[in-house]
């Protein structure tokens, strides 16, 4: 039971989950400053994000099982390899749903009167399902990704403060929806020639590396523009913030520094680790800034 549960996590790719997670309780930190903070909020945000994304991921392992078991790339992904079986993988992504919608309960509990994060619920899933199957028939797949990890600061949102005041959230989400449509092309230009044969659609398939690589940093320079116009949403964010977004600006810089059209080596590095640091860094820096104000 425990290899299958490690196997699970691996197949999930359960650390990932630090992509979003900061940024939402980045998004809970600024609802905080006016609402009072909740020991029921914050759980709720934590596991409706990691129940969320772990259901997510198994969907996506289990519709592209086929398709991972062609490219050289992905075949020795869990369900290709063989060591899970789509029996247990259907078990654990009913069990990480069922665990979504538990999850949706401590907020209203909390707080009878904002329905919404369990209203939303079931559109929220599916959305963030439904990513799985864009590569299929559209070339925005990576904003479709985008989107579904935008929802994370604007749920989180939503969560604490209801349908109140929402130029942050959105201003935040749609910053984190250019930083994943970004980043998540770079990763895609591993599999362009399989995608051209496979009949996958994605930026780089279509446009070609270099033109794929342009389109990535035009998404992250949106991305920049974004997190320094939150600054005008948010009278909480100061000096602090703004002295810690060049930060970010290098790192970005950084990032596409390390793919290049005839050299795709750095891509993992660029994707994991280089975005895992923006993430975290990002939301150390907005709680020392709401520290010292």
């Amino acid at each position: 039971m425990l290899i299958r549960i490690r196997r699970l996590l691996e197949m999930i790719r359960f650390s990932h989950t630090i992509f979003a997670l900061p940024f939402a309780f980045l998004s809970a930190a600024l609802a905080w400053r006016d609402e009072p903070f909740r020991w029921q909020d914050a759980l709720g945000i934590l596991f409706c994000m990691v129940f969320a994304r772990s259901t997510a991921m198994a969907f996506n392992r289990l519709v592209d099982r086929k398709y991972d078991a062609a490219n050289p790339r992905t075949a020795s992904r869990h369900l290709p390899a063989g060591t899970l079986s789509v029996a247990t993988v259907v078990v654990f992504l009913i069990l990480c749903a069922s665990g979504f919608f538990a999850s949706t309960l401590l907020f209203l509990f909390r707080e009878p009167s904002n329905p919404w994060p369990l209203s939303l619920a079931v559109p929220v899933l599916l959305f963030v399902m439904g990513y799985s199957l864009a590569k299929r028939f559209t070339s925005l797949a990576h904003v479709w990704l985008g989107a579904a990890l935008m929802l994370a600061p604007v749920a989180a949102w939503i969560a604490v403060k209801g349908l109140t005041e929402m130029a942050v959230p959105l201003l935040l989400g749609t910053a984190v929806l250019f930083w994943v449509a970004g980043f998540d092309i770079l990763y895609a230009c591993q599999d362009v020639e399989y995608d051209r044969q496979a009949g996958l659609h994605s930026v780089p398939a279509r446009f070609g590396l270099r033109a794929g690589l342009r389109i990535a940093a035009g998404c992250h320079a949106v991305m920049f523009a974004l997190l320094a116009a939150l600054t005008l949403a948010s009278p909480h964010l100061g000096t602090i913030y703004l002295a810690g977004l060049a930060v970010v600006g290098g790192l970005l810089i950084y990032e596409h520094r390390l793919v290049k059209p005839d050299d795709l080596a750095g891509v993992n590095r660029a994707f994991f680790h280089v975005n895992a640091v923006i993430s975290v860094g990002l939301l150390a820096l907005v709680l020392v800034q709401l520290a010292v104000k």
